[in-house]
């Protein structure tokens, strides 16, 4: 798998801040909000329901990941993707850090993957807990 998500049962905006709140626990911000719902309806006239994507960074651990292997950036931010769904619960799914940096052979990276992973399975329980 390459993602893992949960469901809340808040409104999409309050989901959005509520992630963005939980990610800022674990020590992520966001650095790209791409709201791909509206993207759609400028660029195609398309209608969809609300689904934006949030690029995640942690700092220290990019730097780290950065250090060990100077391209890895092409496989950064940590992506989080908000989407309301048609009966009016959103699923929030996250990009599996593990599962992506895999493809780069580093026992560092590895192990940094690892913890990533951990601080997102963390704000995935606390925004489920809400």
């Amino acid at each position: 798998m390459y993602a893992f998500s949960c469901t809340i049962n808040q409104s999409y905006d309050d989901a959005v801040a509520s992630v963005t709140a939980a990610l800022q626990e674990q020590g992520f911000g966001v650095l790209t909000e791409i709201n791909v719902s509206a993207v759609l309806k400028k660029k195609l006239d398309i209608d969809k329901r609300p689904y934006i994507i949030l690029g995640a960074c942690n700092p220290v651990l990019a730097n780290q990941a950065m250090e060990a292997e100077p391209d890895i950036g092409v496989l950064l931010p940590c992506n989080v993707v908000v989407r309301e769904e048609e009966n009016g619960s959103v699923t929030v799914s996250f990009m599996d850090p593990s599962a992506v940096l895999s493809l780069v052979d580093n026992p560092g990276v590895a192990a940094l993957a690892t913890e990533v992973r951990g601080r997102l399975r963390k704000v995935c329980g606390a925004i489920s807990a809400l």
